[in-house]
């Protein structure tokens, strides 16, 4: 292991790491609470509130007013912000989720949009941190320190993105995190379950199906397939058939709309494998090429990490990983995901301080919680340094993970 990784692992001590984090928070939720403190639903910036959830608002509306053919027509959606805001607006927020999801939020339809918007934010917002919770209490030796882990995860940039735009990733979280609790319980058909709930978000299941079927996990793939088959069962029996080929056709729209949007500022707030190669490259042909040859190296990477008998601390969190970097269509408040694998892997390399692997791993951790807060610098470098941050941590677990295999198979090798 170079020295000089040694030498800056050595330096992020927990005096130092708690330093930055009360600077982060003290930053981003000055910035939060500076930003909402005005009346009205348009903030200081002159954004809409929680933008973010005024499609899952106006969907759960049409919903309980029985209106679900409006969910996905742009028309409706843009005449009811309209009546929202009280003026014409640029603001388009077209509903791109199962029409399970609007049933969802149709709870949310009876109150004001500012009121059902603060309603969610403190409702995820408690997720979040219970989520976190169900993960920290697996890791013995991030115990010794619960004040700077809870600082630590109010400090996430992610979460504060989060947050401030009104987002549904605490679900996503809930879902990883239930997973991993139901696979240190052994529970494996419910943690499947929990991950095939992921269908109401299908690119999160991209990289976790492929995984399964390389690694012939078919009882990991039953428990995905029945909790797919039981969401859209649901919303094809209570929308019909209509209203399912409307969200298909939705989901192509907006498929094919994003390749307009990411090369400029969307694409400085997205972190996957697609979203760095448009941001280099400015040949299409070109991206969807090294896009496809990339997420294949990180599946074939994540397949060998889950495959092997490693600690679930180091293959769960390879997971994680690769279902983020193949995410088609990955913005900076769903990297909220991480926060199970930085969790898991801090405490593994804190008890495991003399393994050769520890001092790079810490280093690449700390760098990964805060690069998603300098996204925005890739609209001037066009080069997204988290995503080679989160590759270099999957790289890094593979290695490990083979270099341990091949340690305890060495004895058993020398002895035959």
């Amino acid at each position: 292991m170079p020295s000089f990784l040694q030498k800056a692992a050595d330096w992020l001590s927990p005096r130092r790491i708690r330093a930055h984090a009360i600077i982060l928070a003290l930053c981003v939720w000055g910035v939060v609470i500076v930003d909402l403190a005005v009346p009205g639903i348009m903030d200081r910036a002159g954004n809409i509130k929680f933008q973010d959830f005024l499609p899952f608002y106006i969907a759960g509306r049409e919903v309980a007013q029985n209106q679900p053919g409006d969910l996905y027509q742009p028309q409706v959606g843009d005449h009811e912000v309209e009546a929202l805001l009280g003026h014409p607006t640029p603001v388009r927020v077209p509903f791109a989720y199962g029409p399970q999801v609007a049933f969802c939020f149709s709870f949310f339809g009876r109150f004001s949009f500012l009121a059902a918007a603060m309603l969610w934010t403190i409702l995820t917002i408690i997720l979040y941190f219970f989520c976190c919770w169900l993960v920290w209490r697996s890791c013995p030796t991030l115990q010794a320190d619960p004040g700077l882990i809870a600082l630590l995860v109010l400090a996430f940039p992610p979460f504060f993105h989060f947050v401030l735009r009104g987002q549904i990733s605490a679900v996503v979280l809930a879902c990883f995190a239930v997973a991993f609790y139901a696979f240190q319980a052994k529970h494996d058909w419910l943690a499947s379950f929990a991950l095939g709930s992921l269908v109401f978000k299908p690119q999160f299941l991209i990289a976790v199906a492929v995984i399964f079927v390389a690694a012939r996990g078919w009882k990991l793939l039953g428990g995905v397939a029945i909790a797919v088959a039981a969401q859209l069962g649901f919303a094809w029996a209570y929308f019909g058939p209509t209203v399912m080929r409307s969200y298909a056709a939705a989901l192509w729209r907006i498929t094919h709309s994003t390749a307009l949007v990411e090369p400029g500022y969307a694409a400085a707030q997205m972190h996957s494998l697609r979203s760095f190669w448009w941001l280099l490259i400015p040949w299409p042909a070109a991206v969807s090429a090294l896009y496809g040859l990339s997420a294949f190296a990180v599946l074939v990477l994540a397949v060998s990490c889950w495959k092997s008998s490693g600690p679930l601390a180091l293959r769960f969190p390879a997971l994680i990983l690769a279902a983020l970097l193949v995410n088609p269509h990955l913005f900076v408040y769903d990297l909220l995901v991480l926060a199970p694998a930085l969790l898991l892997l801090a405490d593994w390399a804190l008890q495991n301080l003399q393994h050769p692997g520890s001092p790079a791993l810490r280093v690449l951790l700390y760098l990964t919680y805060l690069l998603p807060l300098f996204g925005p610098l890739a609209l001037w470098t066009h080069v997204q340094l988290s995503v080679p941050a989160l590759v270099a941590i999957l790289w890094l677990l593979w290695h490990i993970l083979k270099e341990d295999a091949r340690v305890h198979l060495s004895p058993a090798a020398a002895a035959s």
